[in-house]
């Protein structure tokens, strides 16, 4: 039994698409194929359906499925104590926000680019359903996600974190240092915010649609390092992550400012599909983050 051919099972399983996965691996579609009958062959069993465009694992291909992780899983292991990490390659598709771009994974990033040199890494930003679907699809490998806390059983969830949203200005705001401002006060000033769909703006609507308030942002923008340069000229107010704005609270340029609404904390989750086969710089990354997760707890 060829790894080679488990390593195309596993795939087939994930994207569920026979030409999609020859276009991961690198084969042609034939070749595909014939390793998937090789493979049948040697099993004496059918472990897909195919029906028109749709592929599914037989009963006996989900059967083989955790088997053939554990082997690619083990044979993984085996390539990491024998490499030196400078020596891993391949690609890395991480799923995951704008502001976590911006904010949380530069770090990670370069402590990467030190330890796996040859490995490529691709970023991928889009809204949360989409991100699920990417990763359902086999088109990310890691999703890296702020929402309220969400699990799927397809999901192998590696860490999830609370994170604090706040109203914030200047600290030479004219809501500096006030307690309890009111929401209409809060509205009268020039509102920057993310785009409509991001889950914390999201929970901040219906918070305040609950007391009849409705938002009339001067400026939407996905970025958010956008928004906290206007901040920081004093510009108007805006709704963020902690992680966004702490350099900034603790130079003292920027302040949280204390509203009457309610507190809205969102989690930020790190996960992979249970499905799927985790290469040398999946485990690499999923580790420094754990260790840049662990030390933003010790430094909170």
């Amino acid at each position: 039994m060829e790894i080679r051919n488990l390593t195309t099972f596993v795939r087939i399983a994930e994207i569920q698409n026979f030409s999609k996965t020859a276009e991961q691996l690198g084969y042609s579609q034939s070749a595909v194929t014939m390793q998937i009958k090789q493979l049948e062959t040697e099993l004496h069993t059918q472990l897909f359906e195919r029906i028109g465009k749709q592929v599914r694992l037989t009963r006996a291909g989900e059967r083989l499925l955790p088997y053939a992780l554990e082997i690619l899983n083990a044979v993984g292991k085996a390539e990491r104590i024998a490499q030196e990490p400078e020596q891993i390659s391949g690609k890395l598709r991480i799923g995951t926000c704008e502001s976590f771009v911006i904010s949380i994974l530069p770090p990670v990033i370069l402590e990467m680019s030190e330890l796996c040199p040859h490995i490529e890494i691709s970023t991928h930003t889009a809204l949360v359903p989409d991100l699920f679907q990417m990763l359902h699809q086999n088109d990310i490998d890691i999703m890296y996600f702020l929402d309220e806390k969400t699990y799927y059983p397809e999901w192998i969830k590696v860490s999830e974190r609370p994170e604090k949203i706040y109203f914030t200005a200047s600290s030479e705001s004219p809501l500096a240092g006030q307690k309890q401002i009111p929401i209409a006060r809060l509205l009268e000033e020039p509102l920057f915010l993310t785009e409509q769909g991001i889950s914390y703006r999201y929970a901040m609507e219906q918070a305040l649609a609950a007391k009849g308030y409705e938002l009339h942002p001067f400026w939407e923008v996905g970025n958010t390092d956008v928004i906290t340069r206007f901040l920081l000229k004093n510009k108007g107010i805006s709704f963020l992550p902690e992680y966004v704005i702490r350099d900034y609270l603790e130079e003292g340029s920027l302040t949280i400012l204390d509203t009457e609404c309610s507190e809205i904390t969102m989690w930020s989750q790190l996960a992979y599909h249970r499905n799927k086969y985790v290469t040398p710089q999946m485990n690499i990354f999923l580790d420094l983050m754990q260790q840049h997760i662990q030390k933003r707890d010790l430094s909170s």
